[in-house]
């Protein structure tokens, strides 16, 4: 136990220390992009300095002495960001707090430009600009810069706080959609996992049900006969391997689930024996298609159970599949007595377990992206329509 708290902990430090470092690498990056951004405000100025005294003045003014006398004003305003953007943070103009923000901008914003002005012009005049003619004291040139930059100073810090609001309103949206995207994806996946187990429940109740009806008709068989309860048996048993192999999908091919009818109904022949017929008619190209899982055993269990009400009558079943643009059309039709008229005209069918369930775990898969419908056919019988998306991929809920 002590050798995994230290390996935790020594994985703990290093992703702290990789994070450090990149936090590090970040700051740098920030700050170098930062000062090339001054300095490209910088050299713009730079520009206006040199074309006024070497044009309008007509003063011989090298370029090295425009750029020196213009990038310290803004590098001072670089520095006096950092403490501006710290302002704006702590005393932000967003609308709870702009009555406050206001009380200390305000003045900040008239103090600031006035601290900056002093020490812009005490670097220019003691280092950049003593040469330049007629000479000026520093009183002088404060009171000129004073006039001519002051109100550009007072709209550079509104500027700066600005720029730091758009900032902070930028990351503060950009972490709300962030977290609105993990909540939604979080939201998604309990939502999935809620479907999951609602579908898990119902597949469930198909073996206890189906499970009692077999086992009722093998106890009733071993009084009549003996040896088809047990070929009975033997059926079950390779029909309960064979669904156990997919038990933890949701969706399986047409064709895997054909395979599970036909055992289901070897299971029923050895009961009804001639007195059951089964008629398939299969286009090819559904048997990649994916069908929930055992969705058709409910269906033909009902279809048998009332086309073969009477001892005396001869069942027939008919399964199609048929591919229909981008649906997957399944029909199961019996001979039995059909739908009363009354209950055809309500929309309402003789469902009894089997078939509520199949109801509802469409109603789980699809959503309102199926058909389950029952009604009678033209020429008698029950006939049980299904259709559902033609898709070829498995479930994303297979394998949960």
């Amino acid at each position: 136990m002590e050798d995994r708290l230290s390996v935790t902990s020594a994985a703990n430090g290093v992703t702290s220390g990789a994070e450090q470092a990149s936090n590090g690498q970040r700051r740098w990056l920030i700050g170098l992009l930062g000062f090339a951004g001054w300095t490209l405000v910088g050299l713009f100025f730079s520009v206006q300095i040199y074309l006024l005294f070497n044009v309008l003045e007509g003063q011989a003014l090298p370029w090295w002495r425009a750029i020196t006398s213009t990038l310290p004003d803004w590098y001072i305003w670089a520095l006096l960001s950092l403490f501006i953007i710290r302002l704006s943070q702590r005393f932000p103009l967003d609308r709870e707090n702009w009555r406050r923000g206001l009380l200390i901008h305000l003045p900040a914003g008239l103090i600031v430009p006035l601290i900056q002005l002093t020490l812009a012009v005490t670097v220019l005049h003691f280092l950049t600009m003593r040469h330049l003619v007629p000479p000026r004291t520093w009183p002088q040139r404060f009171r000129i810069n004073f006039f001519y930059y002051y109100h550009w100073g007072v709209l550079t810090y509104w500027a700066i706080v600005g720029a730091s609001h758009a900032l902070q309103y930028y990351r503060s949206l950009r972490e709300r959609t962030l977290r609105a995207s993990q909540l939604e994806a979080q939201l998604a996946q309990a939502r999935l996992e809620v479907t999951e187990a609602q579908l898990k429940a119902l597949k469930m109740q198909i073996h206890p049900h189906f499970l009692f009806n077999t086992l009722q008709n093998i106890s009733a068989l071993l009084a009549e006969d003996a040896a088809a309860a047990d070929r009975m048996i033997a059926r079950l048993g390779d029909f309960l391997r064979l669904t156990l192999a997919n038990s933890g999908a949701q969706t399986v091919t047409l064709q895997q689930e054909l395979e599970f009818l036909r055992r289901y109904l070897e299971i029923e022949q050895v009961r009804y024996q001639d007195r059951l017929t089964t008629h398939f008619d299969i286009e090819p190209q559904t048997l990649a298609a994916q069908t929930p899982n055992l969705i058709l055993q409910p269906i033909i269990e009902n279809a048998i159970k009332h086309g073969l009400a009477q001892p005396t009558n001869a069942g027939r079943i008919e399964v199609r599949a048929a591919r229909r643009n981008h649906w997957l059309r399944i029909e199961v039709r019996d001979n039995g007595a059909g739908l009363p008229s009354q209950a055809e005209a309500n929309g309402v069918g003789r469902e009894g377990l089997g078939l509520a369930n199949t109801r509802a775990r469409l109603q789980r898969l699809y959503g309102s992206a199926h058909r389950f419908e029952l009604s009678n056919a033209a020429d008698g019988g029950l006939l049980v329509t299904l259709e559902i998306p033609f898709q070829t991929e498995p479930s994303d809920l297979n394998g949960g």
